[in-house]
């Protein structure tokens, strides 16, 4: 029986603001779904899904999803795209407006540049993921790449399930529970922002577009050499033991990606990278060479990374499950909702016109259910057909991916934080027993876990941006959806022309870090511990160990946070080069000295700046590659 009270307090409740404290408390799920649809829906008075927002979405996603791959393969990182997805579609419709005013001649809604935004966002972020994580650790442990139209289907059934997976958790945690999904709310107000600050807008779209100018110039220079060059790397001068710094991967690298990226990332995570990087490559890589357990006469980044992995991976992997352990009230809360999610916040109560009218936009749970049978069975059969995984395993696999993204999803909607590693891990430990020595269903079983459990938070982000904006969520749903064709049509032949062979995994051109991480579990879990070198195993331990203790302390002693360094950023300096975690320091504390000394100019320009500066590198460095690829520039 619901409250007197708050059914009086109800329509007193409805002018609050979204931010209001007392607004879930006070008012029961019906009257939140009818205080947003009176106040804040527009998306039936304004356009939304059209095919110019449809089709430039994929554009724009297509090329977001090819700059997602190249950061994914140099940095293990997968950059969230929804605010660079808002910019970057507001400054393409602008800058097509002028261009070809008899094609463009009308301004985009601000709903019509969600929709774009979903679509984008969709085909760069979750048919890419994977690649750079386990279809990339596929190729190391095997040595062969799959087939196209096996990691083709892949890529697209692992990308609709995520897509699928988000519809019952969207109005339970976005419209009853009001999980903030801060990302989505900067991505709306980002939008606002454009769309009602002309200046700002000018400003903004001008400055990503110059960002994106320089950092295509330099990669250009760097990688083609036309019409000058620069130099890839500037080596520092000096040695250690007898061999020189660049050998320890201590040189600084022209590229302005990590730069970006670290200035994205920010301070905390950024001098936890350099701190790392200077202990393994200055400290423990000349140590172990003098030990022999680094073969001197190979040494270099993979030689180096080939022991020092051990230690990076296991400090990320128990520090990734003991932080998400660590939110075990979110975890309750978020298993003891999953009855809710197939209980829709208008079940036993009586119809009212608002709730016909909420049926009506939301994606309904039919959708779910043939959109997740399909998909999901499509990844159970390519496990079966093409990785030799028993259909029963592959069942259990996206059974368990349901659970585990329910729970990504709510840990991104309270934190924004998706923790990807931890959910893949869990699914790699737990088929660590079910399948001990099959190295292939450890990898492509976590997988489906991580990509699917990936997409469906990053997707919840943008469903979050159209809820602030008043879009109709099932329009929003079905942009999503068409994105993932655009992603899958792109990202896989360009991962074959930038990965030829396993032999460019783990190279200074691509480091890989995150597939050296999932590569080195399934090995681990086939192999067993007595393969590797035993200082390869204490490394194990001690890294493990710290992965556990850096959050014991950060919680114990919560004044001295910024001080203590980041377990992840730890493991990750010890997967990746030294002029990589060097290059986000420098991003990171320039940002830094910029909020500190100008803080509007780093709100206005940090992110945007950002934002092109990595897809303009990224852009070019990737057509470069496919062109060399192709023969058409020389390697």
């Amino acid at each position: 029986m619901s409250d007197p009270k708050v059914e009086v307090m109800g329509e007193e409740f409805l002018d609050l603001p979204e931010d209001h404290p007392d607004l879930k408390s006070r008012l029961t799920p019906e009257q939140l779904e009818r205080r947003w649809y009176k106040k804040v829906y527009q998306g039936d008075d304004m356009p939304q899904l059209t095919a110019r927002a449809v089709l430039m979405g994929s554009c724009l996603g297509a090329f977001m999803a090819l700059s997602n791959l190249y950061v994914g393969l140099k940095t293990g990182w997968g950059l969230g795209v929804a605010i660079t997805a808002c910019i970057l579609s507001y400054a393409i419709h602008k800058t097509m407006m002028a261009a070809f005013p008899r094609w463009f001649p009308t301004e985009m809604s601000i709903l019509e540049n969600n929709c774009m935004q979903s679509t984008a966002s969709s085909a760069g972020y979750s048919t890419g993921g994977t690649m750079v994580s386990a279809i990339s650790a596929y190729l190391i442990v095997t040595g062969h790449h799959m087939p196209w139209p096996t990691l083709a289907a892949w890529t697209f059934f692992l990308a609709a399930l995520g897509v699928f997976m988000a519809i019952p958790m969207k109005r339970q945690m976005i419209n009853v529970e009001q999980l903030k999904f801060p990302s989505g709310i900067a991505a709306a107000e980002t939008l606002k922002s454009l769309h009602s600050k002309g200046a700002e807008a000018a400003l903004k779209a001008k400055s990503l577009g110059v960002s994106a100018a320089i950092g295509g110039v330099i990669a250009w220079l760097r990688d083609a050499g036309k019409p000058f060059s620069i130099p890839g790397m500037i080596d520092f001068p000096g040695s250690i033991g007898g061999f020189a710094l660049s050998k320890y991967t201590i040189s600084f690298e022209m590229s302005t990606i990590l730069l970006a990226a670290g200035a994205i990332m920010g301070w905390k995570i950024a001098w936890s990278l350099l701190l790392g990087a200077c202990i393994n490559y200055g400290v423990l890589a000349p140590w172990m060479v003098s030990l022999g357990a680094i073969d001197a006469t190979k040494l270099g980044y993979r030689a180096i990374v080939t022991w020092s992995t051990w230690t990076g991976a296991s400090m990320m992997v128990t520090s990734g499950l003991f932080m998400f352990l660590l939110q075990w009230k979110t975890i309750v809360r978020a298993f003891g909702g999953v009855t809710a999610l197939f209980a829709p916040a208008h079940a036993k109560r009586k119809n009212t016109a608002t709730e016909d009218a909420m049926e009506a936009i939301e994606v309904p749970t039919s959708w779910f259910l043939s959109g997740a049978a399909l998909s999901g069975l499509g990844c159970v059969a390519v496990l079966y057909f093409a990785f030799g995984t028993s259909w029963w395993m592959g069942i259990i696999a996206v059974l368990m991916t349901f659970f585990l993204a329910v729970v990504a999803c709510r840990v991104t909607g309270e934190c924004d934080t998706t923790p990807i590693g931890a959910m893949g891990k869990i699914t790699q430990l737990a088929f660590g027993f079910l399948a001990p020595a099959d190295i292939a269903t450890n990898l492509m079983t976590a997988s489906v876990t991580a990509g699917a459990a990936g997409a469906s938070a990053d997707l919840l982000t943008d469903l979050k941006s159209g809820y602030i904006l008043g879009a109709n969520p099932r329009k929003q749903f079905i942009a999503q959806f068409l994105g993932i064709f655009a992603g899958t049509l792109i990202v896989v032949p360009a991962f074959y022309l930038l990965v030829p062979t396993a032999a460019a995994l783990g190279t200074d051109q691509w480091p890989a870090p995150s597939a050296q991480v999932w590569a080195a579990v399934a090995k681990l879990l086939a192999s067993g511990i007595h393969a590797l070198h035993p200082t390869a195993r204490n490394g194990m331990i001690v890294g493990g160990l710290l992965g556990i203790m850096i959050p014991v302390i950060e919680k114990t002693f919560p004044k001295y946070q910024k001080f203590i360094p980041s377990a992840t950023g730890l493991g990750l300096s010890m997967v990746i080069p030294f002029f990589n975690s060097l290059s986000m320091f420098i991003g990171a504390l320039i940002a830094l000295v910029l909020e500190e000394t100008r803080p509007k100019i780093a709100e206005r320009y940090i992110i945007t700046v950002s934002s092109g500066l990595i897809a303009g590198e990224s852009l070019v460095g990737v057509a470069v590659a496919l062109l060399a690829a192709t023969g058409m520039l020389p390697h």
